[in-house]
């Protein structure tokens, strides 16, 4: 079922006095290169560095006030773990946060700076979810989910609300597409915000499961993924998927040398710090640029939160 417009409004009113309205930035020079007219709705620049605050701030508020008392507990080894720790923390309530024994260092520290509580589980999704349904159990705490949650869903699309607010007459949307709540929560944004606005995924070739899932109309999974775009390894849900099949354009593939290039481009011209995953859905506007030739396109930066000691450029 595709949520209603009231649904995304009171998201979006929900959310508003706890994350920042994040500014939108246009470069002369990247418009001349794509043939576009870019605005890019900078979320690299939200509280915890990237849009997942927006879905866990809107989740947690939705929790009943005696389960919200309880916590929260959710599986992830990046940017929603520090997003749940960081909203957690703001609203006064504990999380429980399961990450993979192989989790780098840094993200553990974010997490714990947030005030999130660590478990390291097996470096599987299988173990991981063990571990967070035992935590489920022994605390009452209620689980999260990245991107398969409607209430995170309808709370990510929050900023391409925002993006549509003050440029409303955009044409198409481009986002990464990993989970796909991002994708999902803008969507339904472009429905309801926007005016026949388009909207677009953008994937690595390496790890194409949405691309397969929405060509073939059922949810499709990687047996490998090896891509630099580490936010973007996840697969599709039952809850987001019905959405995307039912109000996304299309879903472009780019390679790993394009997300690279792109993101080197980003770093050089808008001056600002993005992940690899950030850089995906400017890769895939380079990459079929007679789609959007002439057209005022809006790219959400996903998120910034990069290690600084590994850049592939």
């Amino acid at each position: 079922m595709i949520p209603s417009q009231q649904d995304v409004q009171q998201a979006f009113e929900r959310v508003a006095p706890h994350v920042h309205q994040t500014p939108v930035l246009t470069s002369r020079l990247l418009d001349e290169l794509s043939g576009a007219s870019i605005f890019f709705k900078c979320e690299n620049f939200q509280k915890m560095g990237a849009f997942k605050m927006r879905g866990a701030i809107n989740a947690i508020l939705q929790l009943p006030q005696a389960d919200r008392a309880k916590g929260v507990v959710t599986h992830s080894s990046g940017n929603f773990a520090q997003a749940v720790s960081l909203a957690a923390k703001n609203l006064g309530i504990p999380a429980h946060i399961v990450m993979p024994n192989n989790a780098p260092q840094v993200k553990k520290d974010a997490v714990i700076s947030y005030g999130g509580i660590i478990y390291e589980s097996e470096a599987t999704i299988a173990a991981r979810q063990t571990m967070a349904s035992q935590i489920q159990d022994k605390t009452g705490a209620t689980f999260l989910h990245p991107s398969n949650d409607i209430d995170v869903i309808l709370g990510q699309g929050t900023a391409a609300i925002e993006l549509l607010q003050k440029h409303p007459s955009l044409q198409c949307i481009i986002t990464p597409v990993g989970g796909g709540g991002l994708l999902a929560g803008s969507a339904l944004a472009a429905k309801y915000f926007g005016s026949s606005v388009n909207v677009y995924g953008g994937e690595p070739l390496n790890a194409d499961d949405a691309y397969r899932s929405f060509h073939s109309g059922e949810i499709q999974y990687n047996s490998q993924v090896h891509t630099i775009a580490d936010g973007l390894r996840t697969h599709l849900g039952d809850k987001n998927f019905p959405i995307i099949k039912t109000l996304v354009t299309d879903i472009i593939r780019v390679e790993e040398q394009e997300i690279i290039a792109a993101m080197k481009l980003l770093w050089e011209r808008l001056k600002i710090i993005i992940e690899p995953s950030c850089a995906v859905p400017f890769a895939a506007l380079l990459k079929d640029k007679k789609t959007f030739a002439g057209k005022k396109v809006g790219i959400v930066l996903s998120g910034g939160n990069v290690d600084l000691t590994s850049l592939p450029f």
